[in-house]
């Protein structure tokens, strides 16, 4: 078994905050498999990528020896999550939550392996606790600690409504981590307030307190607010192959890195190679590919990856290429060649100068994708699309 610090480690990688790190450490230390929890309202029938951050910190636990319990919150769903909410979010019925939790549950399987994953659901113990139980949970906390939860404070603030059911919220999700004796639970950075109660409320029970493992927030492809589909920047799990290459390409090559962060797979050696590459000239573009194709791969398979890859290219193709492209072989000098060389040699430029000067200007593209970066080095054995200007085309192949 993988040591625990090790352990510690892999677990900690792209994390926003563990509550507390020592605790975990030693839970990690016990050797015994522990009781890892995720909560997922069923509020919309599809996930995307943001919510597959958290899906994946749950394969590290599982792939570590752990028992991993995703919980779909069917009661929780029709209170409504007020996180981060400046209106009282609308309830779901029964039948959209039921509906909505058949399909996660396909969804999710595509990261988490079934045979060790138990999917539960918080009416199995919130039905059974009644009408009186409620009562008694409510007494646990009281409307000067809900109010120091920042959405409610805003709320209240700026005079926008509170309904008294939404008080309820999490302290049903702190009884969830109760009734399934969680040792761990994780949850967005939005949800603090709520996964700090599940610790609280097993202290009252005289439970040994879950550590808290908080995982930041997927910005969309707008690159600013997180990834949400009421907002339209997000990329499904459920995309077409092709969508979703488009979207990953649409990226910035800044956002890039924190995709790769918190939705790779890739040990962090190979990541940090990547930017050692594009520092030492690799066009970021084809690391972008890299990413893309792993995340289709993932959800779809490697053949719909490879061909979104190329559909990609096409589209490119045609939409702004004249159908005859002048193919050219360059040839490079120790395994490759500086951009605005290669774009002179080629004849797209009169000279190395006016090069640089339509990089600058965002005039040089490579197979559709914008070169930013001036002293870019082309590797030898590659072959792309090269254009300059809006009439300029050359396929080239660089050899050694």
């Amino acid at each position: 078994m993988i040591e625990a610090s090790q352990a510690f480690a892999e677990l900690k990688r792209g994390s926003d905050e563990i509550l507390l790190e020592d605790e975990l450490l030693t839970k990690l230390k016990s050797g015994k498999p522990l009781k890892i929890k995720a909560g997922f309202d069923p509020t919309a029938p599809d996930l995307h990528l943001g919510h597959t951050v958290l899906i994946n910190k749950l394969r590290q636990f599982q792939q570590l020896g752990h028992e991993v319990i995703f919980l779909i919150g069917d009661f929780t769903g029709m209170i409504g999550d007020p996180t981060g909410k400046n209106v009282t979010r609308k309830a779901l019925t029964q039948e959209d939550v039921l509906a909505n939790a058949e399909t996660y549950k396909e969804q999710v399987f595509k990261i988490l392996d079934p045979a060790k994953t138990t999917v539960a659901f918080n009416s199995t113990w919130m039905e059974k606790l009644g009408s009186a139980g409620m009562l008694k949970l409510a007494s646990r906390q009281t409307v000067a600690r809900m109010m120091e939860r920042d959405d409610f404070k805003k709320r209240y603030a700026n005079g926008q409504a509170i309904a008294i059911h939404e008080f309820m919220y999490p302290l049903v999700q702190g009884w969830d981590s109760v009734a399934l004796e969680a040792d761990v639970e994780l949850g967005g950075t939005d949800q603090k307030f709520n996964l700090l109660m599940g610790r609280e409320l097993q202290k009252a029970e005289g439970q040994r307190p879950q550590t808290v493992l908080m995982m930041p927030l997927l910005e969309g492809l707008d690159g600013v607010q997180k990834m949400s589909k009421s907002l339209g920047n997000y990329i499904g799990i459920t995309d077409s192959p092709t969508d979703m290459f488009g979207k990953i390409m649409s990226i910035s090559d800044d956002l890039m890195w924190r995709y790769y962060e918190l939705l790779s797979f890739k040990p962090i050696d190979v990541i940090e190679g990547y930017k050692e590459e594009i520092t030492a000239g690799k066009n970021p573009r084809d690391v972008k590919i890299d990413l893309a194709k792993e995340l289709i791969a993932r959800f779809h398979d490697d053949a719909s990856a490879q061909t979104a890859h190329q559909e990609f290219i096409n589209r490119f193709q045609k939409g702004a290429m004249p159908d005859n492209v002048e193919e050219k072989s360059i040839n490079s000098k120790n395994g490759n060649i500086a951009i605005a060389n290669l774009l002179k040699e080629a004849g797209l430029v009169a000279s190395t100068s006016e090069a640089m000067r339509m990089i600058k200007q965002g005039a040089v593209k490579i197979d559709g994708e914008k070169v930013t970066d001036n002293k870019m080095q082309i590797e030898a054995n590659s072959e792309a699309i090269y254009q300059v200007g809006k009439r300029k085309f050359a396929k080239i192949k660089v050899s050694a």
